[in-house]
């Protein structure tokens, strides 16, 4: 049964799409809508041109939460997707429709407590029906969030995943628990540096494809740091520096003259005689790219600032 209005939903797949509207979406967009979306498949298909397509708003992890808030034609739902803020699209987080196929009924158990949340700290996991049993669902990213389901057993922890009423397995070394304390910006940057070279998608928020913004969200949400999703709202919510001040894990934002800010990078090295290099994923190359500010985007450089 498809969700309702006014209920909470969780993603049951590893990867989600979020869409600007139903009737939006292109015919290469078809494995990212199947019920078991083929994210990979969908993010490799695609030509230049595609990679920017503006109908992909954001995307949802596995178990991420939603609120719904109404329904649509042919098995669509909109949304809010309760984990993304966009305070100026709408204060509950990031409005969008997505397939219905995609979500379940949250667990009745409540949150897990802190000290059983875990993180999945690797490009791409595999959880499986029993420890060394056969896959269950491939394709859970770098990022997502899971609770615990009891103690590791030779090598194989148990988590809680949408759907099935018993756990699921991932190998031990595929998950980290959740810091309790805040992270280093250095730390930060050093999970975005292992993206290196992942394709640029617009609205992307995986290790299948990702955007600027994404980069910057999915890197702190991997310490369990809520940032919002787009560039000029993750300006809004962090600290200005001079520049010359910022350090490496610090971020730099970029606007034309008059207009709001359109990109996000993440400082890499320390500024030295003018020159300053950022990590970020690039529209341009249309790759997650560490590189020296060009001279086209310092005339854009409205500033540093600090999560």
């Amino acid at each position: 049964m498809a969700p309702q209005p006014g209920h909470r939903a969780v993603v049951r797949v590893p990867v989600a799409t979020l869409w600007t509207d139903p009737d939006a979406v292109r015919p290469i967009d078809e494995p990212a809508l199947r019920d078991s979306p083929d994210v990979a498949a969908w993010t490799a298909g695609m030509d230049h041109d595609q990679q920017v397509g503006d109908c992909v708003l954001t995307q949802l992890l596995l178990d991420e939460p939603v609120l719904v808030t109404a329904t649509g034609p042919d098995g669509w739902v909109r949304v809010v997707a309760l984990g993304q803020p966009a305070a100026k699209l709408d204060p509950r987080g990031y409005p969008g429709w997505m397939r219905a196929a995609h979500l379940a009924a949250p667990a009745d158990t409540g949150p897990p407590a802190p000290a059983l949340a875990l993180v999945v700290d690797v490009r791409r996991a595999t959880l499986h029906e029993a420890a060394d049993g056969p896959p269950a669902l491939s394709g859970v990213v770098l990022g997502t969030h899971l609770a615990s389901a009891g103690r590791p057993v030779d090598g194989w922890r148990p988590v809680r995943a949408p759907g099935p009423a018993a756990p699921l397995w991932a190998p031990e070394g595929d998950l980290v628990p959740v810091p309790a304390e805040r992270p280093e910006a250095k730390e930060v940057l050093a999970v975005a540096e292992r993206l290196r070279d992942l394709r640029y998608i617009w609205g992307g928020l995986s290790t299948d494809g990702i955007d600027c913004s994404g980069l910057v969200h999915l890197a702190w949400r991997r310490y369990g740091v809520t940032l919002p999703r787009d560039a000029d709202d993750q300006a809004e919510a962090t600290t200005p520096l001079a520049l010359d001040d910022e350090r490496p894990g610090d971020l730099y934002f970029f606007a034309r003259p008059g207009r709001r800010i359109h990109h996000v990078g993440i400082v890499s090295a320390e500024p030295h005689g003018g020159r300053r290099r950022m990590l970020h994923a690039c529209y341009l190359t249309r790759r997650v790219v560490e590189e020296e500010l060009p001279a086209a985007r310092v005339a854009t450089l409205v500033g540093a600032h600090r999560v």
